[in-house]
C-alpha cells in the first residue's frame, strides 16, 4: 500500500525565488519517485510565481491557522509521514499532528538554523565578528531546538550547522539527518554546450531581495566593493537579479555606474551561464547557498565570503574565490574576470564539487533508508528522546488551548 506523506509549508514552493523552493521541489520528487502520495499542505495565498506542484502529481490543499478544519482534514487524510518545512510549521501544526495522527512519522525540514542566521546578522549590524556564545543567547534558538526535539528527525542541509547542533547544543544524532541539495551529476563535456569565456562578459548577482543576507549583500556590492571593481574594469556592469524587488532596491540602480538593477528573471540558469562571474558577498547567514550551486551548474565561477562558502565545497578547491575583506574581494574579482586560464580552472572545480557533494542518488538512498529505520522503530525511537516527549508534552498543555482560544475567538 502506497504510503502517504503530507508536507506543511509556511509558502508554496517558489524554487525561481529561493533556494528553499528548490530544495522542497527535490524532496517532493524523492517521495514521488517512491510511488507515495504527497499532499502539500499552506495557510500562504497561492501566488502567480509559485511552482505548478499539481503538475508533479502532489495533491495540493490550502488550510487554516487556529481551526479545527485542520483536524477534520488531517484525520480524514491519515498521512504515515508529516514534514514541517520550518520550524515555525512545526509550532503551529506540530501538537494537531501528534494527537489526531499519532503514528505519523513527523519530519521537520530547517531549510537552514534561523537562530543562527539571526544571530549573525545582530553581530554584523553591531560590526564586530559573530562568536558561538551570539548563538546561546538567541531567543529563536530556543524555539528552533525545542522544535528539533519534538520532532522524529530533522533534515539539516549544512554539515557546519549538523556539527554545531550536535556539539554546541548538544543534540543527539539519532534525531538529526545530514541532505544536503540532491542534484544530478555533471559531466564535463557539458562545459562544451555552455558559453565559452570570450562569449561571456559582465558579473551578475542574484537573490530574493526579501532576504535580509541578499539585501545587506545588494549594499555592501553597491557602497563598498562595485567601486573598485569597476575603477579598474570600467566597461564592464554589474547585473543584479532577484524576486520581490521594492522601491528600495530599484532607487540603486545606476547606468553611470554600471550597477544595473534587473529584478525578477524567468530562467536563472539563462542570466548566470551568459556572466562570467557571479559576486555573493554574503556577510551573515545560514544553511547553503542556491545562487553559488547555480553558478557552478552553469559553469560561472563565483566570488564570495567563508559565510558563503560554509559548507557547500567539503574542503575541496573553490569554484572561484573566497575572500571576507572589501579589498581581496574586488582583486580577486578583478583578476578572475580578466584571466582566461585561471577561470577555466575555476569551472572545473565547480564540476567536481557538484559531482562529490551533491549526488541526488547517493543522498536520497540515505534518506529513504533512514525513514524506514524510524517507521520500523517508532515507538523505541520515541521513547529515549524523553526531551522531545517532555516538550510536546508542553506543548500540548499550552499551545493547544491557546490555540484553541483564538480558534474560539474567531468564530464569535
Amino acid at each position: 500500500m502506497s504510503e502517504k506523506v503530507l508536507i506543511i509549508g509556511s509558502v508554496w514552493p517558489e524554487p525561481n525565488s529561493s533556494a528553499a523552493g528548490s530544495r522542497m521541489l527535490q524532496l517532493m520528487e524523492l517521495f514521488l519517485a517512491q510511488s507515495w502520495q504527497v499532499t502539500f499542505a499552506s495557510i500562504a495565498t497561492p501566488s502567480e510565481f509559485m511552482f505548478d506542484i499539481e503538475s508533479m502529481g502532489v495533491r495540493k490543499e490550502c488550510i487554516q491557522l487556529n481551526s479545527k478544519t485542520f483536524d477534520d482534514f488531517i484525520k480524514e487524510l491519515n498521512p504515515s509521514l508529516v514534514l514541517f518545512d520550518r520550524f515555525m510549521t512545526e509550532e503551529q501544526f506540530g501538537w494537531r499532528v501528534a494527537e489526531h495522527c499519532p503514528e505519523a512519522l513527523r519530519i521537520l525540514d530547517t531549510e537552514d538554523m534561523h537562530s543562527l542566521r539571526y544571530a549573525r546578522q545582530k553581530a554584523c549590524k553591531l560590526n564586530r565578528n559573530f562568536d558561538l556564545t551570539d548563538l546561546l543567547k538567541e531567543e529563536v534558538a530556543k524555539r528552533e531546538i525545542a522544535s528539533i526535539f519534538r520532532s522524529d528527525l530533522t533534515l539539516i542541509i549544512s554539515s557546519f550547522e549538523m556539527g554545531l547542533l550536535q556539539s554546541l547544543l548538544k543534540i543527539n544524532s539519532d534525531l538529526l539527518h545530514y541532505i544536503p541539495f540532491m542534484l544530478d551529476g555533471m559531466k564535463e563535456d557539458a562545459m562544451n554546450k555552455m558559453p565559452a569565456f570570450e562569449d561571456r562578459q559582465h558579473f551578475v548577482s542574484i537573490g530574493n531581495f526579501l532576504h535580509e543576507p541578499n539585501w545587506d549583500a545588494v549594499l555592501y556590492l553597491k557602497q563598498e566593493i562595485w567601486p573598485q571593481i569597476r575603477k579598474q574594469l570600467p566597461e564592464v556592469e554589474l547585473h543584479m537579479y532577484g524576486s520581490y524587488p521594492s522601491q528600495k532596491v530599484f532607487k540603486l540602480h545606476n547606468e553611470k555606474e554600471g550597477f544595473i538593477i534587473k529584478g525578477r528573471v524567468e530562467d536563472a540558469h539563462e542570466v548566470i551561464k551568459n556572466a562570467r562571474l557571479l559576486l555573493a558577498p554574503i556577510r551573515f547567514g545560514a544553511g547553503l547557498k542556491g545562487k553559488l550551486i547555480l553558478a557552478m551548474q552553469c559553469g560561472t565561477p563565483s566570488i564570495t565570503t567563508d559565510v558563503g562558502a560554509e559548507a557547500m565545497h567539503d574542503n575541496l578547491p573553490w569554484s572561484g574565490a573566497i575572500a571576507n575583506k572589501v579589498e581581496e574581494f574586488s582583486k580577486d574579482a578583478i583578476k578572475l574576470y580578466s584571466r582566461k586560464s585561471e577561470w577555466i580552472q575555476a569551472q572545473q572545480r565547480g564540476i567536481n564539487i557538484i559531482n562529490t557533494c551533491y549526488s541526488k542518488e547517493e543522498h536520497g538512498l540515505r534518506l529513504m533508508a533512514r525513514i524506514k529505520e524510524l517507521k520500523d522503530n517508532l515507538a523505541h525511537h520515541r521513547l529515549h528522546n524523553f526531551i522531545g516527549s517532555m516538550l510536546l508534552h508542553q506543548t500540548l498543555s499550552s499551545t493547544k488551548y491557546m490555540s484553541k482560544w483564538i480558534e474560539a475567538k474567531n468564530t464569535k
